[in-house]
């Protein structure tokens, strides 16, 4: 049973998706004006994560993630300059161009951390229609009003506010009800507005570098209306998970809960998923600070995608990560271990067929309820190293049989595809050549039977044929010279 902690009641409860066997999934996604940071892709491999386990619990996902490259202000404020704008002022080149840059170097970003892709990445400059119709209900249906604008060339114009005050539920979910919120401290204080916590659904900004038509002027969105409007276009009027960071509560999410529900009447997300921030080296991540790091960064470093998707899962989603190069190289360490006992299991040539083993089950069985517990992932780890040392022993030991390395591979696979790894460094079986294959063959008998003068020699014309056998704490090994 799938237990998640949402946001809104504040509570784990049992997951039940509202239909059988499908799950409808929206992922706040990237704004694509810089790369993403370590902050960015520990959320991102979350939602992999959360992929992966529905997928394996055999849910049919409706993964759905935005692209944001318009109407997302410096601020929470309702006018000032927009990120695509500075990003392309400060670049010299369009708004448009930039989105295209950094959505591709955000897809190489998740590629190389082994993310399986959404279904649809749909972009907020190409789906304004359904923002508008959206906001055209709203205005409707009393929830929303226009205020006429004066720009600096005198030229005026609408804007259009989400009337907060029409919708009683605003903040459950942050807990920045109305009458608690402190004017100016988050949302811009303007006299045109009904409540200084209204915010815009439609910018009127002559100045703007995007422009799009719209019943009341012309003008561009505002940052909240793209995801209600994209995720209702795709996955209907309510779905059954929405993510984002911490951050994204308030005002983002607060506001989408508004706008949705406020157009259709429909509840608008059934469970709430926050990751929670990261630190670097215990200090908030910054680039004043120099503990500003994108994959690049790392991999410019010596570590590889694989450790740093490693230690960004290790810690659970709502929890404070602390991010550290010692945690880069404890998280190679601890992958080490999987790759050498992947490597230790593919070669193991036991002989007899042995008595059924119930290690692995339980093993997996352990680990899937932990993961089905709010995705704890440290717990999940846990059963899964404890199995991998029980192995071991018995690969020490000479005393694995064709059924605990069967139940082991299928193990090593299952751990490998929930998590998001491949696991096994050494050379595989169909690498090694038959006539080495039969001297490790001849060798583990030895062993086995304790002839171990017998064995070395064997280990010695192994090396002969360019090959090495190692006995590791975590299992043999096999590779080339």
């Amino acid at each position: 049973m799938l237990r998640l902690h949402d946001s809104l009641t504040k509570s784990i409860e049992e997951f039940r998706p509202m239909k059988k066997g499908v799950v409808t999934v929206y992922n706040c996604g990237p704004t694509v004006y810089d790369y993403v940071h370590i902050g960015n892709l520990r959320y991102f491999v979350f939602t992999d994560l959360l992929r992966r386990h529905l997928e394996r619990r055999s849910f049919e996902v409706k993964q759905v993630m935005n692209i944001t490259d318009v109407g997302h202000m410096l601020a929470d404020a309702d006018v000032g300059e927009d990120k695509m704008e500075v990003a392309a002022a400060k670049a010299g080149r369009t708004p448009q161009e930039v989105a295209a840059f950094y959505a591709e170097a955000f897809f190489k970003d998740i590629d190389r951390l082994d993310i399986r892709r959404a279904m649809i990445y749909p972009r907020a400059s190409e789906h304004v229609p359904e923002m508008i119709g959206l906001i055209d209900r709203l205005l409707k249906n009393g929830h929303a009003y226009q205020v006429q604008e004066k720009a600096a060339d005198g030229s005026t114009g609408a804007s259009v506010y989400f009337d907060v005050a029409s919708f009683p539920a605003y903040g459950r979910l942050s807990g920045n009800v109305i009458e608690g919120l402190n004017p100016g401290a988050r949302i811009e204080v303007r006299e045109a507005k009904k409540h200084p916590a209204d915010f815009a659904l439609w910018i009127y900004n002559p100045r703007h570098l995007m422009q799009w038509d719209a019943p009341w002027s012309r003008g561009y969105p505002g940052w909240h209306v793209e995801c209600s409007a994209m995720s209702m276009k795709y996955l209907g009027e309510t779905i059954d998970i929405h993510t984002g960071g911490e951050d994204n509560k308030f005002p983002h999410h607060e506001c989408e809960i508004a706008q949705a529900e406020g157009a259709t009447g429909q509840p608008f997300v059934r469970h709430w998923l926050h990751v929670t921030h990261l630190m670097v080296d215990g200090e908030k991540m910054s680039k004043s600070k120099g503990n500003f790091y994108t994959l690049d960064d790392l991999v410019k470093k010596g570590y590889e995608p694989r450790q740093v998707r490693y230690l960004l899962l290790s810690t659970h989603y709502r929890q404070t990560l602390n991010f550290t190069m010692q945690g880069l190289e404890s998280a190679g360490g601890a992958l080490s271990r999987f790759d050498a006992f992947a490597d230790a299991v593919r070669q193991a040539a036991p002989e007899e067929a042995g008595r059924p083993t119930m290690q692995a089950e339980k093993a997996l069985n352990d680990f899937s309820e932990s993961m089905d517990e709010d995705f704890n992932v440290p717990e999940a780890l846990a059963a899964a190293f404890e199995y991998v040392r029980a192995i071991n022993e018995k690969i020490a030991e000479v005393t694995l049989t064709m059924r605990d390395r069967e139940a082991a591979l299928q193990f090593i696979e299952g751990l490998g595809d929930a998590l998001g790894f491949k696991f096994g460094k050494g050379a595989s079986e169909d690498e090694v050549p038959e006539e080495v294959t039969d001297l490790i063959a001849k060798r583990d008998e030895a062993r086995r039977q304790r002839h171990f003068a017998e064995a070395d020699r064997l280990r010695d014309e192994i090396r002969v044929k360019g090959f090495v056998v190692e006995d590791t704490p975590a299992g043999r090994r096999v590779k080339r010279v």
